[in-house]
Formats: structure tokens, sequence, C-alpha cells
């Protein structure tokens, strides 16, 4: 960052060579450059701990090639409602969604002191909440789910990257 003080050049240029530009006062350009006095940069970026829990659904390509795309829509489609319900009662985020998979985040961007032990809870939470789904899918597809976890907790440095939304 520059500040401008306000001092002048040892050796001013003549104003018939200067670039024409519109006028501006030294308060103004002052302004324009330094922040106020004792006001407080908002944060790039801060440390945190992260629960980072990615789960996935077992053999979804033989699915996927048994079903008809519309029912396999259908199916990922409860898959990931159902996990998403357990997933916010235990305060997860789901930060991405990548084909079958979820990648879900414990502790951004609202943390817990128990993210950790929340993260296992959700784990659990699915598992129990993919019994009563098969129970629906079997009957009218005969389909059965399977689901893989895998959580790690650690610290990371959370903010933004990059320029858009």
């Amino acid at each position: 960052m520059l500040v401008w003080t306000g001092s002048a050049d040892p050796a001013p240029t003549p104003i018939s060579a200067q670039p024409e530009q519109p006028q501006a006062t030294q308060a103004a350009q002052t302004a324009q450059v330094a922040p106020a006095p004792g006001a407080a940069r908002p944060a790039d970026a801060e440390r945190r701990q992260l629960t980072v829990m990615f789960c996935d659904l077992v053999d979804s390509t033989a699915l996927s090639s048994r079903l008809d795309p519309k029912d396999l829509r259908e199916v990922v489609r409860a898959y990931q409602m159902t996990c998403d319900e357990v997933i916010q009662r235990y305060g997860g985020h789901i930060a991405q969604y990548l084909g079958d998979g979820l990648l879900v985040y414990f502790g951004s961007p609202q943390a817990h002191e128990d993210d950790t032990h929340r993260a296992v809870r959700a784990g659990l939470g699915m598992l129990d909440a993919l019994i009563a789904l098969n129970a629906r899918l079997e009957s009218r597809l005969g389909v059965r789910l399977a689901v893989r976890l895998g959580m790690h907790t650690g610290l990371v440095v959370v903010g933004a990257v990059g320029g858009g939304g």
C-alpha cells in the first residue's frame, strides 16, 4: 500500500510540461489513498480448524449401467438430499457436489467447538438415513446404496481465492 504524505518533489515539473489532468485538492488525494486512522482492514483470510468429510456412493459406475439415466438422477438426488438433511442437522456445510460425491466442511463457514464430533455424528447419521432410503429404493427400483466416508481434521487458512464471487 502506498500512502502519500503530501511532501513536494525536490524539482517540480513546469506546469506547461505536465499532462492535463483534472484538478484535485491535496485533501481529496489523501482521502483516496490513505485509509482512515484506526480503520481496521477486513481480514483476507483466517486460520481455523476444519474437519473435511468426503462421501461418495459405492459402485455408482455399475449403478449407472443398470439404471435409466433419469432413474439414476433420481437415485443420486435422493441420496444427496438425504445426506444434506443429516449434514445440516449437525451444522455441516456442503462445499461441493462432485458427481455422486459430497465435499463437506465442519468448521466453515460457521465454527463450533465440537465440529470434529459433529462430523462423526453426521457420518453415522447418514449411514442410518441410508437404511430408510434403501427401503424405498429397493422396493421401487431394486437398488441398494452404500456409501464411503472419509474425514480429516486439521488447521487451514480460510479466505477468498480469485477475483470472482
